[in-house]
């Protein structure tokens, strides 16, 4: 049976739609400046009730009759308890320690308030967070990294996605191809080769300076990795390609401190058939997300360092007839760091009962996938009210989520 929501809640609800960009200033922490943000964002839509499992829910065996993981209990077979309400996939298990550590915080209900349920668009909406428009809009992070912050300059690195649109735009952003490809700069490695090009491309215009900018990053970041990559590995194998990829994107924002935004995505969430509960498909990947993770935790552990995961939007709460889930609503947004208030989860969870689902079917938006981000750019990057206006427009203060981030 689910609990009703406390006076408290629905005034901090309330509290929600009251307060606007303006009252940034006044419900934030105080703005430090001095933070690196990664995101990593898994496309398709990734189960969040099989990675944040609300074990002890009547309804969750109930609407998931072949996918639901079992009650913890202990065991290897079972979810790793971490409350009374809540347990961790057991192929995250890597990620247990953060939340013992008070690094890890959870956010059960959060999203995009748009209602849509295409891929492209939620993607669009969320890397833009541009609810509901269209059109050729930069990306949230491209419009943080030209902000420049109390540090000085901010600058973004991507891993991954040769043009993802959450960093097009104006603000000058560095790319790297995915795994081991991000040490293989081609044909440029060829000196006869790479003279010969740039030979071609020697000239003043546009072109021939980008393809003289583009070909000097490339080579410069191939070596960077291969030198410190090869010790690391030590003649072993490479782990998959998601953790590989967080190993770069660790590998290049330690040596070039200027890099204070990282991007990192991962597809294969879209798990309609066939889902699998403990093992199968889905645990697959969470062994391999588990591990990026874990690796981007250890590589960003100074203060003001917060690492961000979320996907465009849930799945739904009931399995369907080919044991997987289909296009939902909400979602868990995690997030990772030193100054993080983990160890517990954040915000309103109103159980997996059909009446409190979204449309009946769904996770609900409790909060704003925009809200929960002004919580870390606020002191993470020493952001004015209109500098938050400007990454995240039309966004509201959500004051249920006040301590979030806590203060250095």
């Amino acid at each position: 049976m689910n609990t009703p929501l406390s006076r408290r809640h629905l005034l901090g609800a309330a509290a929600t739609l009251a307060l606007g960009p303006r009252a940034f200033a006044q419900a934030a922490p105080g703005a430090r400046g001095d933070g690196r943000l990664v995101v990593v964002f898994l496309r398709g839509a990734v189960d969040g009730l099989s990675l944040f499992v609300p074990w002890s829910d009547p309804d969750y065996t109930r609407l998931r009759s072949s996918i639901a993981l079992p009650a913890p209990d202990g065991s290897e077979q079972a979810a790793i308890k971490l409350d009374a309400r809540f347990a961790l996939h057991p192929a995250l298990a890597e990620l247990l320690p953060l939340w013992q550590q008070g690094r890890l915080a959870v956010i059960p209900a959060a999203g995009s308030p748009d209602p849509t349920r295409s891929h492209f668009d939620a993607q669009y909406y969320w890397e833009t967070a541009r609810l509901g428009r269209s059109g050729d809009a930069p990306g949230w992070l491209n419009r943080l990294a030209g902000l420049g912050g109390n540090a000085g300059a901010v600058h973004a690195l991507g891993v991954g996605e040769s043009n993802p649109r959450i960093l097009e735009g104006r603000a000058e952003v560095k790319l790297v191809a995915h795994g081991k490809a991000a040490q293989r700069p081609g044909a440029l490695q060829n000196t006869q080769a790479r003279e010969a090009l740039l030979a071609l491309y020697d000239g003043q215009d546009s072109l021939s300076k980008a393809f003289r900018q583009g070909a000097d990053s490339l080579l410069r970041t191939a070596q960077d990795l291969t030198r410190e990559m090869q010790a690391a590995d030590n003649g072993a194998a490479a782990p998959a390609l998601l953790v590989q990829d967080a190993r770069n994107l660790g590998t290049l924002m330690r040596q070039e401190r200027r890099l204070r935004i990282g991007f990192l995505s991962a597809g294969g969430w879209d798990t309609h058939a066939n889902q699998g509960a403990v093992s199968g498909q889905l645990a697959g990947n969470l062994r391999n997300l588990g591990a990026a993770l874990a690796q981007l935790a250890r590589d960003f552990d100074q203060p003001g360092d917060v690492i961000v995961m979320a996907s465009e939007f849930g799945r739904t709460a009931a399995e369907n007839g080919t044991r997987g889930t289909d296009h939902g609503h909400g979602n868990a947004m995690w997030l990772i760091g030193p100054g993080v208030a983990g160890g517990r989860w954040w915000g309103e969870w109103s159980g997996l009962a059909q009446a409190n689902l979204h449309e009946q079917r769904d996770v609900p938006v409790h909060h704003d996938f925009r809200a929960v981000l002004a919580q870390l750019l606020r002191p993470g990057f020493g952001l004015s009210d209109k500098q938050l206006a400007d990454v995240l427009p039309d966004t509201r203060w959500d004051a249920r989520l006040d301590g979030l981030l806590q203060p250095a």
